[in-house]
């Protein structure tokens, strides 16, 4: 019949190291502005710059991992996106960054619910209905609370080796069943 892959964004797709930590300096700014007043407006400017600088030098190979762009541009399997970050945001990297269009009611980001309520919504489709099911995640504590549910018993569960996880994390993935541990050079063969 198929597959259908739920692949998280952060971590899976794309490596927003870069973008959080501007992201996290700016919060940070308003949040705790009393930390910031000793800091020459100079400087602070100078380090806000360098940041964009060095982020625009990686380009948008640095933002999704090797691979990752064709192996979604030329998927055979129902490729979905669920994640933490908002769904146009993810929807516009993956079209401006690397080229990549997925019908925006493929997209499940922030708003649309915990992971697991939308792996639920997910699998209950009609026109998901007989497909093979996979999710792909670099979070070891989610891929748990999608074990804890019984009616998400028919996913297959992968936690990706280049993603925001720790050794410890891999090793102890490998000691559950529902988990495989997936390469990023197996990650285009999944797709197909």
């Amino acid at each position: 019949m198929g597959d259908l892959y739920a692949l998280d964004f952060d971590g899976v797709l794309c490596d927003s190291c870069g973008e959080s930590s501007l992201s996290a300096l700016k919060a940070a700014k308003v949040r705790w502005p009393s930390l910031f007043e000793t800091v020459d407006s100079s400087l602070e400017g100078w380090i806000v710059d360098q940041m964009h600088i060095f982020l625009r030098s990686l380009g948008p190979v640095y933002w999704f991992y090797p691979g990752v762009p064709d192996a979604l541009k030329f998927a055979s399997s129902k490729v979905y996106i669920v994640t933490t970050k908002q769904s146009r945001f993810a929807d516009a990297l993956l079209r401006e960054l690397a080229g990549v269009t997925i019908s925006p009611d493929r997209i499940y980001g922030l708003g649309t619910g915990p992971k697991v309520q939308v792996l639920k919504q997910l699998q209950e489709m009609p026109e998901n209905k007989g497909l093979t099911l996979h999710f792909v995640e670099d979070r070891l504590a989610t891929l748990k609370n999608v074990i804890e549910e019984p009616e998400l018993d028919g996913w297959n569960l992968y936690l990706v080796r280049w993603g925001y996880n720790t050794p410890k994390e891999r090793e102890e993935a490998a000691t559950i069943a529902r988990i495989r541990l997936l390469e990023l050079s197996d990650f285009s063969n999944k797709l197909k």
